[in-house]
């Protein structure tokens, strides 16, 4: 079991780490980074996984539905902690709504569970994205037009792979490889500029970011425990779930909340110290997934 552990959170932490090392005697442009992985490379994953006629995507519906309950109730479950705190609820409930479901979750959950949890990795993926760049930025400004989510290429990338997996189009092998191969180069990039960006760990404001980094996953899991037994999720999906729900605060909380101006160093403590905490946190979770693993297989 231990072992299992260590061989699933090691080339994360590893990876990341070079991203600090790095980052730290360098100053790499990593907003430009992370915007050629989210406009080229994450899309080109996310089609080519979707487009393979052999993931049947109509399986992951409940778990999408799970996904969503997940983000949305965690608001709600931490609104009145929010209020009772005297804390700004645009500050502090999309961190703990919005998961670090790319730069951390995709690797983790094909690290866990191989290739064959990637649908499911996606999956949640999408949804996590989608509902960010709806719901996310209409918390943030409620004046920010809903449609600018479909400008991202991640969400072309999601209809277009759709309709390929639903209608049965063939595609030639030499163009699933050349997408298959840029799409590699998502989950390493996505690990790297996370460890850019654990540099950046304001302390300022560290009550708020341990409250974050244990109430986001707490929230997470408490919602996820009754989802599994109401959608009967079994196996891979079940654990995907888990991990999902586990998941610390998204990178890219912060950097909207330096582009919306709302309050962004608080926000940087939520999402840094959060991603810190996973340290501790999806060890745990992984230990108690793997074993529930073991014993369905048994």
């Amino acid at each position: 079991m231990l072992a299992k552990i260590l061989s699933t959170l090691l080339p994360v932490f590893l990876i990341t780490g070079c991203g600090t090392l790095y980052g730290r005697f360098r100053t790499p442009d990593i907003r430009g980074l992370n915007t050629l992985n989210m406009e080229l490379f994450v899309p080109m994953l996310v089609f080519a996984v979707l487009a393979d006629r052999e993931a049947p995507l109509q399986q992951y519906a409940a778990l999408a539905v799970a996904a969503v309950v997940i983000v949305l109730g965690s608001g709600l479950l931490l609104w009145p902690l929010a209020r009772w705190l005297s804390l700004d609820l645009r500050t502090f409930l999309p961190p703990m709504m919005f998961n670090n479901t790319g730069n951390m979750g995709i690797p983790l959950l094909v690290l866990a569970f191989g290739e064959e949890a990637l649908p499911a990795a996606i999956v949640l993926f999408i949804v996590e994205m989608l509902l960010h760049f709806s719901i996310g930025l209409y918390m943030l400004n409620p004046r920010t037009p809903l449609w600018r989510v479909l400008r991202m290429p991640i969400v072309f990338a999601s209809l277009a792979g759709l309709g390929v997996n639903l209608g049965s189009i063939p595609l030639p092998s030499w163009l699933l490889e050349a997408m298959n191969m840029l799409g590699g180069v998502a989950i390493p990039l996505m690990l790297f500029a996370l460890g850019v960006r654990m540099l950046d760990i304001d302390f300022g404001d560290w009550k708020t970011g341990v409250l974050g980094a244990v109430a986001c996953p707490a929230s997470g899991l408490i919602l996820a425990w009754p989802l599994i037994a109401l959608f009967d999720l079994q196996g891979i999906q079940a654990a995907s779930l888990w991990v999902f729900a586990a998941l610390p605060p998204a990178v890219l909380n912060y950097l909207l909340a330096e582009q919306y101006r709302q309050e962004p160093h608080k926000v940087a403590s939520l999402v840094l110290i959060g991603n810190l905490g996973s340290l501790i946190v999806m060890p745990i979770v992984l230990a108690l997934v793997f074993a529930n693993l073991v014993g369905i297989a048994a």
